[in-house]
């Protein structure tokens, strides 16, 4: 449980976004994205009250070292969901740099998660990323998002491989993985999803690195990163 959580006092400065761990700050424009029935479709989730989206944030960051230990060891219930490996929720870079500096809940673009979703081999990693606010989508925001994290799974959690499960009729997201390389491995007509798939080569690392070379970590504290 070495690499658990280590994004939690960092954040990533990209062109289009900025990563930031996901604090209580967060929480109510997350709650109030995740009433859209849209969402909740796209994302395959339930609604959850808003008492219940804080407890599933300070359970991320106060204390799954636990759980996740159980689950590897087997000692937990197997399809129970892990906790996400890393979570960051993406803010819109412009607005974040506006001086003087907006509160991060007026920045919120939406979220991209890390999962380590299979026991037998911890060099895979499930990424899941959404854009819940209509103005950011289709201006790439997304797809930096997921540039971002994959660079950070590489190169902080030992990753060679990454997996995204979509929906089936969720065209935008399946194009964007297509374009980063990812290729269907699966389809499940139960669960009506599509299974895409990287494995990060020697080339496929050195242009993961390239593309994401501007990207600038900076120490993070609750709600106080400074824009520069």
């Amino acid at each position: 449980a070495a690499t658990m959580r280590l994004n939690q006092n960092i954040l990533l400065l990209g062109k289009k976004v900025v990563l930031v761990p996901y604090t209580s700050e967060h929480v109510p424009r997350y709650h109030e994205w995740m009433k859209s029935e849209e969402l909740q479709r796209l994302t395959a989730s339930e609604p959850l009250t808003l008492e219940q989206e804080y407890a599933m944030q300070r359970s991320w960051r106060e204390d799954v070292d636990s759980e996740k230990l159980n689950w590897w060891g087997g000692g937990g219930d197997p399809s129970a969901p892990l906790p996400p490996e890393c979570t960051f929720i993406v803010l819109d870079a412009d607005k974040w740099r506006a001086q003087p500096g907006p509160p991060e809940e007026s920045c919120m673009a939406g979220d991209v998660n890390l999962f380590l979703t299979d026991r037998g081999d911890p060099t895979l990693g499930e990424i899941e990323v959404m854009i819940a606010e209509p103005s950011c989508r289709g201006r790439g925001f997304g797809t930096e998002a997921v540039l971002m994290m994959m660079s950070y799974g590489v190169t902080k959690l030992g990753l060679t491989k990454f997996e995204a499960k979509i929906g089936q009729d969720n065209e935008p997201s399946l194009r964007m993985f297509r374009k980063l390389h990812f290729e269907q491995v699966a389809v499940s007509s139960v669960f009506q999803e599509v299974t895409l798939r990287l494995t990060v080569s020697q080339p496929q690392r050195q242009w993961l690195l390239e593309q994401t070379s501007h990207v600038q970590e900076q120490p993070y504290r609750d709600g106080n990163s400074e824009p520069r």
